[in-house]
């Protein structure tokens, strides 16, 4: 068995696969962060809680409202969770907030695992990462 870790699902809203990973990952023993949910009980954020036209938003907007208060709650549920865990597992298909911060547990010398369940884009950076996961067994058992 291996050791019980404190795990960052890194990934997006749309992806279809993050549901199943955090409830294996949680049934296989290891304690994780859920952005979707997470332990402060706030609600999971969304750019549309700031507003429902944020995809028009230009650069200026998009800077100032980095600022708002609910992304300011949620960037601070998740440093805080990031400074915490010792594992990221990053699940593709997702965006660049997900890669951002598995950039970061990377930076920081922490493992991470990118799950990539179905076809993707290769990307080569991704040999800065601990393993490179098909499976959910194969995720698990490199956990």
């Amino acid at each position: 068995m291996n050791m019980k870790r404190k795990i960052y699902v890194a990934s997006s809203w749309r992806n279809e696969y993050y549901t199943e990973v955090v409830a294996k990952l949680r049934d296989a023993g290891h304690d994780l962060y859920d952005f979707r949910n997470p332990p402060s009980g706030d609600p999971g954020f969304k750019w549309s809680c700031v507003s429902e036209d944020y995809m028009n938003w230009g650069p200026l907007e998009y800077r100032e409202n980095l600022n708002h208060p609910f992304a300011l709650r949620q960037f601070r549920n998740d440093i805080k969770a990031m400074e915490t865990c010792d594992t990221c597992v990053i699940v593709l298909p997702c965006g660049r907030s997900a890669h951002t911060e598995a950039g970061w547990f990377a930076g920081r010398g922490k493992k991470v695992i990118a799950y990539i369940p179905e076809k993707q884009e290769p990307e080569l950076m991704y040999k800065l990462f601990d393993a490179v996961c098909c499976s959910m067994d194969e995720l698990i058992e490199k956990i």
